[in-house]
């Protein structure tokens, strides 16, 4: 029997120094020959413009057989790493699935050992497999706008502008400010802001 329901995931937000680590996990309907055709334009979410992925993102939901979208806390990142925080970002995203995934492919060299199905690590998955490349785009859109709103609560560290990543502007503040609630403490750059 072959496999009908073969689940694309990627995360987005793993080396942010604050917010969520964010997964997404897509199914592309099987036998819609003109598939490739209409998301011609879902590549890795990386190489898209902020305005490409917010397009292709409502596109992707309205072509996909189903989709599971996830976020977990910076809170659970410090509790138990960011490895594992990804991967249960990545498990909560597939559990949303309907009808569930029979096997999946995920981006990078990550198993998800929690999950009872087949699976294959695909290393630059988001640039060679299309469902990888939907999941990537719903993760960073979601994790952006998530940023978004968090930036309205800590205006002072530009969470809208630079998404929790450590860029220049987000360390000044954060040497200016200290960490806020949503920094992840575990993480070398925000232990050092607390020194």
């Amino acid at each position: 029997m072959g496999l009908n329901t073969v689940a694309g995931i990627d995360e987005a937000g793993r080396g942010a120094l604050a917010g969520p680590v964010a997964a997404a996990a897509v199914i592309l309907p099987p036998g819609v020959t003109n598939l490739p055709d209409i998301l011609c334009e879902v590549d890795d979410s990386k190489q898209l413009t902020p305005a490409t992925r917010e397009r292709l993102f409502d596109l992707v939901r309205e072509n996909a057989l189903t989709y599971g979208i996830s976020l977990v806390s910076a809170q659970v990142v410090d509790e138990i790493g960011i490895v594992p925080a990804t991967k249960r970002a990545m498990a909560m995203a597939v559990a949303q699935l309907q009808p569930a995934a029979d096997y999946l492919l995920i981006d990078g060299p990550i198993h998800l050992a929690t999950l009872p199905l087949p699976q294959q690590p695909v290393i630059r998955g988001d640039s060679l497999c299309l469902s990888i490349a939907a999941a990537s785009i719903l993760a960073k859109v979601s994790r952006d706008r998530y940023m978004i709103e968090l930036d309205a609560s800590y205006p002072q560290y530009g969470f809208a502008r630079h998404k929790g990543y450590g860029t220049p502007q987000h360390r000044a503040a954060l040497a200016i400010h200290g960490p806020s609630p949503v920094h992840r403490r575990s993480f070398a750059p925000i232990r050092a802001a607390l020194l």
